[in-house]
């Protein structure tokens, strides 16, 4: 009940009652959407929504974890992943719809502090917790002569790995967040896989995955299509903070290639996109990058693209899970 239930309840509602606050804060703050000129035609309607309101879970998220901080040694990390890159985010936010400077943080000055944020929640796992940057193999243990995972070393390129797998989810989680509620449903779906999977081999971080699923799925209330608010790049980069960490947590980076697919797939069409054009002189691969627009403009309605993702991402963690 402490462990499971309590967090995931007391997040949620927390959760609804913090939305209930900070929406007319944000509306008053004027801390407003805009959308994209080349984006989809039905986006347009989307221009002055509040954001950064990924502060309605992340506020709770911190309180209600906080009370298992000095019993679970193995949240730490994830709780100075959540913060730091909620702090990233806020920057960025707060430049944009604030100050109203352009595009917020230059592109190299967010990568530069991703970096610094990735290379303290990696000092945090070495120095706090007695967890190795060992990584479980998926399925090894159908293999193994024990029946236990292949648990890889990565020796001294450990680090640069794992600081690369945490940038590379932020900036994942930070592309799915285009559509109502895609990035919220599909991570409270990681969020549960990462509780289940932390039980089954006994990481110690399922209150925090629990209270993150509550928290997202009290944002839900408000961020549900059509959005009342969006996260921003406040919660879309604790987002990925808090994927990338607690799967670190359970030596379990590679995993997040197949539970967090989505956020690898919206990453993905990025670059392809990108190189894509440089290489064809102006010719898309996609019609539209991220992935979420593409299918928006190949006819799909919003709601379709954000159901399907979600059940993809439910059935790729029941994969993960079996693979553990």
């Amino acid at each position: 009940m402490t462990e499971y239930v309590l967090p995931l309840i007391i997040t949620f509602v927390l959760s609804v009652i913090c939305g209930k606050i900070m929406l007319p804060m944000l509306i008053k703050l004027k801390a407003s959407q805009t959308e994209r000129e080349d984006g989809p035609a039905s986006h347009k309607v989307k221009n002055g929504t509040p954001t950064m309101g990924g502060f309605i879970f992340i506020i709770p998220w911190i309180v209600v974890t906080a009370f298992y901080l000095p019993t679970h040694i193995s949240i730490i990390p994830v709780y100075i992943a959540v913060i730091a890159f909620a702090f990233v985010g806020f920057a960025d936010d707060y430049l944009k719809v604030v100050r109203h400077h352009n595009l917020g943080l230059r592109a190299w000055q967010k990568l530069l502090m991703q970096v610094a944020a990735a290379a303290v929640v990696i000092a945090s796992v070495h120095y706090l917790t007695n967890i190795s940057f060992d990584m479980r193999i998926p399925f090894s243990s159908l293999v193994t002569a024990t029946g236990t995972a292949f648990m890889a070393s990565l020796g001294i390129w450990a680090v640069p790995v794992e600081i690369i797998v945490i940038c590379g989810t932020v900036n994942g989680s930070n592309f799915t967040d285009g559509l109502d509620g895609l990035a919220s449903c599909v991570t409270a779906v990681i969020a549960l896989f990462a509780a289940l999977a932390s039980v089954k081999i006994n990481a110690g971080i399922a209150p925090a995955c629990m209270a993150f699923l509550g928290g997202l799925l009290g944002f839900l209330v408000y961020n549900h299509h059509p959005a009342k608010v969006f996260m921003g790049d406040t919660g879309s980069l604790a987002l990925g903070g808090f994927v990338s960490s607690a799967f670190i947590m359970m030596n379990m980076p590679v995993y997040i290639i197949i539970a967090a697919f989505i956020y690898f797939a919206e990453v993905l069409s990025v670059m392809i996109q990108v190189l894509y054009f440089k290489a064809t002189g102006g010719k898309r691969f996609f019609k539209m990058a991220p992935l979420h627009h593409h299918y928006e403009l190949s006819g799909w309605k919003e709601t379709k693209v954000v159901l399907v993702f979600t059940i993809v991402t439910a059935l790729l963690c029941a994969v993960a899970f079996v693979a553990i």
